[in-house]
């Protein structure tokens, strides 16, 4: 059973923008693709979990979506970084959904399809609800980016976040994952 890294996309790998779905506003965050490459060749599986409400609000497709998705690993793999799966959860917060944060849904759907070992693996996120998805899926720990909206959601919840590690941005998560034995 493999260890893993699971991250939010959006605030966490690149910059936050309201209900983004063009590939023209992309922007990786500083340091995004050696953080994942340090991350990758420590032998940890890598994965994005993200939710795209915009989908089920009708304000993008999910062709949208997956044309983001696909530009984001185009631009990685030239630094080598390649994601095992990206899930995505379309649905609006009001309607059904099997995956959607904080449900732990494609945790277990990652572990089972990968042979992964979640209880040492990782969940990166800026917001609650990435953390919550994490613990609901008893990785061995969720860490917080003071990215996209992780910052704010610090000053504002402290309470929520004591089981959390809390970071800077993604290279202070490899940091914290490689210094506390993360990897083969």
């Amino acid at each position: 059973m493999k260890p893993a890294v699971f991250f939010d996309r959006d605030g966490v790998l690149i910059e936050e923008r309201n209900y983004l779905h063009r590939v023209e506003d992309v922007v990786f965050l500083p340091g995004v693709a050696a953080a994942l490459k340090r991350l990758q060749d420590a032998g940890l599986k890598l994965f994005i979990v993200s939710n795209q409400s915009g989908v089920g609000r009708g304000y993008f497709t999910l062709a949208d979506v997956e044309r983001v998705n696909e530009h984001l690993r185009r631009e990685l793999a030239r630094a080598g970084v390649y994601f095992e799966k990206i899930y995505i959860a379309p649905e609006a917060p009001d309607q059904p959904s099997r995956g959607r944060k904080p449900a732990p849904q494609f945790l277990f759907d990652a572990r089972d399809e990968f042979n992964l070992n979640l209880a040492e693996s990782f969940m990166v996120g800026d917001k609650l609800i990435d953390l919550e998805c994490g613990w609901n899926a008893g990785v061995k720990k969720s860490i917080l980016v003071r990215t996209g909206y992780g910052a704010k959601l610090e000053r504002d919840s402290a309470e929520p976040l004591k089981l959390a590690v809390i970071v800077d941005d993604l290279t202070g998560a490899a940091d914290w994952i490689l210094s506390s034995g993360g990897g083969e």
